[in-house]
């Protein structure tokens, strides 16, 4: 008979929750936490709530204020999300390039192109429909499967971390149609080149998708949607 795995401590259980109300938008950037309102929404003490504001201090998603002012959600300065766009465009070549390097070699499994050319269509629909949140969701997936398959654990760990703190901006940067599709229009290309075993283009689309197509996207987003 299977047995359950151990429920989840509950400052972990915590954590997790409250990265979600941050990344929905739910708890918007500078919003103050407090804490005590926090642990009653949650169902929790505020020792378990502490511990997992650490954590998410430690992840960048949240910031201590000065001196008895507690915690908040981080407001990423300008300066900051475009330092985060280049350390991303960096690992999207990375990966596009050894994703490439695995097609020519034959060491990609062979579903795997056809998966991501119908993620990109998916994409697609929802950008046709207008669908931004849609499109986001399945942007995300479109990109974690890429890490996937490329096999290198800490590239992945590093993209996660860097995603998590870019979050908000990326997803109002997809937010209008003509974006949406400019972003895919990009995806294709970079399957087509890890298709063809390119890994010089491949890498270089990578890097383009991020710091030209994403970071100037960001760019025309501030203060225009």
């Amino acid at each position: 008979m299977d047995t359950l795995p151990p429920p989840l401590p509950l400052s972990e259980r915590a954590r997790a929750e409250l990265e979600r109300l941050i990344l929905s938008g739910e708890l918007a950037p500078g919003s103050r936490l407090n804490e005590v309102a926090l642990a009653a929404r949650l169902g929790l003490s505020r020792g378990p709530l502490r511990e997992a504001l650490r954590g998410l201090e430690r992840d960048g998603l949240v910031a201590a204020g000065p001196a008895g002012q507690g915690m908040s959600v981080r407001r990423l300065e300008p300066e900051e999300m475009a330092e985060l766009y280049d350390m991303r465009a960096l690992l999207q070549g990375f990966i596009l390039g050894r994703l490439a390097e695995r097609q020519a070699e034959g060491a990609l499994p062979a579903p795997a192109l056809g998966e991501l050319r119908d993620q990109v269509a998916l994409m697609g629909e929802a950008a046709s429909a207008g669908d931004a949140a849609g499109y986001y969701a399945r942007n995300l997936a479109f990109h974690e499967a890429l890490y996937e398959l490329a096999g290198h654990r800490r590239a992945a760990t590093l993209y996660g971390s860097l995603l998590k703190e870019s979050h908000l901006a990326r997803q109002r940067s997809l937010s209008r149609p003509e974006r949406m599709r400019e972003s895919n229009a990009e995806h294709a290309e970079m399957i087509a080149a890890v298709a063809a075993g390119d890994a010089a283009r491949a890498r270089s689309l990578g890097e383009a998708h991020v710091a030209g197509g994403g970071k100037r996207r960001w760019l025309e987003s501030l203060g225009r949607d």
